[in-house]
């Protein structure tokens, strides 16, 4: 199977509309990586590239490495082999990623756990960075959050506390607290879930407003859902690996009837990697876990990859 090719818009726009260049480099590069937690085989040769201006969701079952994919290409898990680069550079050189044009909305956490803070506060938050201690503070600052909640909807609880919101609320300011930034590739981890259809209609349409604005979304999903109009791209993991990669109905089809482990995937980007990173940089948290996976061996690397050698065996 074969996935579709990047749909870059022309003119990107931040959230609150204006116009932004295009990338025509792609967003995220993954190859042959591997993730290992404590005893625990999490991904095994996982290989894929998306390109700017692309939709793509990740599709799985619980436990099939789809948010830890997301970790490894946010720099949160170690990765134990191959590579990842975002935005053009390898995350292991990490003070060179450009993290200030990604977005994160995380699984729903109580976004106002803690201390209590308003919407206008919590979207404020995501402007700050480790060498941007006061970026929230002034009235661009102000400016970029209420830009931010408009873009969701939610301009007009700027006050409110958010203990007081509902799910679907929460999802939505998360979103707007990722999109203060104005990022250009922006990752969602299972933004659906735990919220009413309604909610979900609504997180829906900023979404497909975002994508028409030319931003790169990659979305982890249990099931398209009220996202099949979103997402043009849909790659699915099973047990760790890979295992189709295409236009979104295909896969989605496959994995709502079962995709069995004899599906194999290509890339439709054949670009080179190049093998510039430190396997020495790398370590393992010494936790327990469930047995590792034991996916079978599928060959999906990218078209044109030089073949690796010396693998480490299954822990």
């Amino acid at each position: 199977m074969t996935s579709s090719s990047p749909s870059a818009a022309s003119s990107p726009a931040t959230p609150s509309g204006s116009p932004r260049a295009a990338s025509s480099a792609l967003a995220i590069k993954v190859r042959d990586l591997r993730v290992v937690l404590g005893a625990s085989l999490i991904l095994e040769d996982v290989s894929l590239a998306v390109g700017g201006g692309e939709s793509v969701a990740l599709l799985g079952a619980n436990g099939s490495g789809k948010s830890t994919l997301v970790k490894a290409v946010l720099g949160l898990v170690p990765m134990a082999g191959g590579g990842i680069e975002v935005l053009g550079i390898p995350i292991t050189r990490r003070r060179r990623v450009p993290w200030e044009r990604i977005g994160y909305v995380p699984q729903r956490i109580g976004a106002g756990s803690g201390v209590p803070a308003t919407a206008l506060e919590v979207v404020r938050s995501g402007l700050l960075g480790p060498r941007r201690p006061w970026a929230d503070r002034g009235r661009t600052a102000r400016r970029k959050a209420m830009d931010a909640l408009d873009a969701v909807g939610l301009a007009h609880r700027a006050g409110d506390h958010v203990q007081v919101f509902s799910g679907g609320q929460a999802q939505r300011l998360l979103i707007a607290r990722a999109l203060v930034r104005s990022p250009e590739l922006l990752i969602l981890d299972e933004p659906l879930a735990g919220i009413d259809r309604a909610s979900r209609e609504s997180l829906a349409e900023i979404l497909k407003g975002l994508r028409e604005r030319g931003l790169t979304l990659v979305t982890v999903l249990h099931e398209m859902g009220e996202l099949a109009d979103v997402v043009e791209r849909a790659i699915l993991l099973q047990d760790g690996r890979l295992v189709a990669d295409g236009p979104a109905g295909e896969v989605a089809r496959l994995r709502d009837g079962g995709v069995g482990r004899q599906h194999s995937h290509h890339s439709a980007h054949g670009e080179r990697w190049e093998d510039d990173y430190d396997h020495g940089d790398h370590h393992h948290p010494d936790a327990g876990g469930p047995p590792a996976h034991h996916a079978p061996v599928l060959d999906h690397r990218l078209p044109n990859a030089q073949p690796r050698t010396g693998r480490s065996a299954r822990p």
